[in-house]
């Protein structure tokens, strides 16, 4: 339960100002102003209400150069929480990625993933590696079932290891929750293979942790093994077999901005060269690009995010905007993952080819019916992968209610009456680093009318 403590008026313009919006945006809603947008899901990373601890400490926050109060609350915290003494802070956790990739993948390297979001592997791939998804079969699959298909298919990332040659292979990585599949959890078990594999590779084990309070509520649902087991109890366990963790405090952070890297205490040498890198990217070891301020915030936010209350509003938030959708007649990857819901968009708009992006088609046609922003997560945003045309509805922590939900499911119900007036979308102009292009790439519609309605 929530109080509300300050509130934001939001206006709406109407549909022919969406319209003109949308055209002048490019037909990418990342171009869209903010403050056009009724209901943004477009993100959940740094997107989320604050409590009142946290606000109050950010007023306390330390801003000293080096030693802040601030980073030793923030330390404090991970070592609490997550279980590792060494952190190194970034401004967000694509820079703690740089910081982390930059100093482990050289050219020519492989890297193993359950599977890759898009800063993950435009990094590796600036770092001079292959990265390679190897989700669980089913994965890829909205019409799928099972309880931990956001796991790495183990098998499969050691074929990799073998065809390329394990010298090849820095880390295996594993992202949990996976965000490219649906938002699935990754079971403790799967996390141990992991661990095995890295040490027959001489390999390090590296964890996305970005969502590893809501990875933990989900072990702690469907793991036997971790039903009488505390939400920090099953986050130690599963952290505690990496080398490394990468993690944004944009997501259970439940902060505005912020990230880290985490070392192990055995990896002595990692930690010094990751401080290093971090004085030339991000800034001091003791900062890292964030204000003491937003450090003290995160070391909150981090404590928070492991209180089984919030969970399971959390994740409850998330499968209620999912059964509107549902009872709406859109159709929806199955079972519902902790941060959004995703929408099969191939299926909610079979008259859109493929080669015509019908995820990012989706994502129009939403925000010009009723001024939803959300995300297209296939073939637009991963146009060098094999992967269902999803949409993304990322819910941000703490800030709507059930009304934004009804709103939400009204207008994709209403687009998916017309949707055979829909004919796709075509890229005028995109980015050299096609990984990114969905942050920037510009489209118009095949069809002058772009299902209309009369």
């Amino acid at each position: 339960m929530y109080e509300s403590r300050m509130v934001d008026r939001a206006t709406v313009p109407d549909q022919s100002e969406r319209e003109r919006i949308l055209a002048e945006a490019g037909y990418n809603v990342f171009n869209v102003p903010a403050d056009a947008v009724a209901v943004d899901l477009l993100t959940d990373s740094g997107t989320g209400t604050m409590s009142t601890e946290q606000w109050a400490a950010l007023l306390r926050g330390d801003e000293a150069y080096a030693g802040s109060r601030s980073f030793g609350e923030l330390e404090d915290a991970v070592s609490d929480v997550m279980g590792f003494d060494r952190i190194v802070p970034a401004h967000q956790g694509r820079g703690a990625e740089h910081v982390l990739y930059g100093a482990i993948v050289e050219d020519g390297d492989v890297v193993p993933n359950n599977t890759h979001f898009d800063t993950t592997r435009a990094h590796v791939t600036e770092a001079g590696g292959t990265p390679i998804d190897c989700p669980v079969p089913g994965a890829m699959d909205p019409d799928a079932s099972g309880e931990f298909l956001g796991n790495l298919d183990v098998e499969a990332a050691r074929d990799v290891a073998a065809e390329h040659g394990p010298e090849r292979i820095p880390a295996i990585v594993v992202t949990v929750t996976n965000n490219a599949a649906a938002g699935q959890p990754v079971s403790i078990e799967n996390v141990r293979a992991a661990r095995q594999l890295a040490d027959d590779l001489d390999a390090r084990l590296v964890i996305d942790a970005c969502r590893f309070a809501e990875n933990a509520y989900f072990v702690s649902e469907r793991d036997p093994e971790c039903q009488d087991a505390s939400i920090e109890e099953i986050t130690r366990e599963l952290l505690g077999y990496a080398d490394a963790f990468v993690m944004s405090g944009k997501k259970d952070g439940l902060a505005n901005v912020g990230g880290f890297v985490a070392v192990a205490d055995g990896e002595n040498d990692l930690f010094a060269k990751l401080k290093q890198r971090a004085i030339l990217y991000e800034g001091f070891p003791t900062y890292g690009g964030m204000a003491g301020r937003d450090m003290a915030a995160m070391a909150v936010g981090l404590r928070e995010a492991v209180e089984r209350s919030y969970l399971e509003h959390r994740i409850g938030q998330v499968r209620e905007l999912g059964q509107l959708l549902e009872a709406a007649g859109v159709p929806i990857y199955r079972p519902i993952g902790g941060h959004a819901v995703y929408v099969d968009a191939a299926a909610a708009l079979p008259s859109v080819p493929a080669e015509k992006f019908p995820g990012q088609t989706l994502v129009c046609a939403a925000y010009r019916e009723g001024a939803i922003r959300t995300v297209e997560l296939g073939s637009f945003a991963f146009p060098d992968t094999d992967r269902p045309e999803l949409v993304r509805l990322a819910v941000p922590r703490r800030t709507y209610h059930q009304e934004h939900f009804e709103r939400v499911a009204d207008a994709f119900g209403s687009v998916l009456d017309r949707a055979d007036q829909l004919g796709g979308l075509e890229v005028v102009t995109e980015p050299e680093r096609a990984s990114l292009r969905h942050f920037s790439a510009r489209l118009e519609p095949v069809d002058a009318a772009f299902g209309r309605a009369d």
